[in-house]
């Protein structure tokens, strides 16, 4: 069972705006996602979850979706390039009782498994059934400041056993990640010739990830 205190009710995120240009723009964080790393638990088809994340011009498309398997549940684990203020999320669910009913979000859990969304979710919507426009929904910015990694859980939906879902938008702030491997070249170039020899044996215990 979901907890109602934390729920934000998307009947007023309906998308009723012709500013496609400046739309564009904004939902263009998906550029940003490491595919090859996504992951989406419990996909009928393998590789599918990661076609609903496409361009705003294409958020109508129904040539491209995922479905559920073996029960409603969807998981997506999106890891970022770089790290991110999440500020909002657009949704177009399927079709009838496929339409999703509940979505939560997690943060900074890389490989988030099933089991673990019976954890208190970091933010969580209740959907309204509108699968002829797409929701936007608003983050709490305050929560998701500084991400790498967003989990979307969506536990059921309206009715039916299988969950469906067209398309996922994310809007927000990026900023490229620094990598320690060249702040810790850079402090060695910078170094006194004659300790780098030391400096390195030192270092040779202390492998970097």
């Amino acid at each position: 069972m979901c907890d109602h205190e934390d729920h934000d009710h998307g009947a007023h995120g309906h998308d009723h705006s012709h500013d496609h240009e400046d739309k564009s723009a904004h939902f263009s964080l998906y550029l940003k996602i490491n595919l090859t790393q996504l992951e989406c638990l419990n996909e009928s088809e393998e590789g599918s979850g990661k076609k609903v994340f496409k361009a705003w011009d294409e958020r109508l498309d129904r040539e491209r979706y995922v479905e559920s398997d073996a029960d409603p549940e969807l998981l997506f684990n999106i890891p970022f390039t770089g790290n991110v203020k999440l500020k909002s999320i657009a949704l177009l669910g399927g079709e009838n009782d496929s339409h999703p009913k509940v979505m939560k979000l997690f943060k900074n859990i890389p490989n988030m498994s099933l089991d673990q969304t019976a954890k208190e979710a970091d933010q969580a919507f209740e959907l309204p059934q509108s699968y002829t426009d797409v929701l936007q929904l608003p983050a709490k910015i305050a929560r998701f400041s500084n991400i790498n990694c967003l989990s979307i859980f969506f536990p059921e939906c309206y009715g039916g056993e299988i969950t469906k879902i067209y398309y996922i938008g994310l809007t927000g702030d990026f900023m490229q990640a620094q990598r320690q491997e060249v702040l810790i070249t850079n402090y060695e170039l910078a170094a006194n010739p004659a300790d780098h020899k030391q400096k390195l044996n030192n270092m040779s215990g202390h492998m970097i990830s």
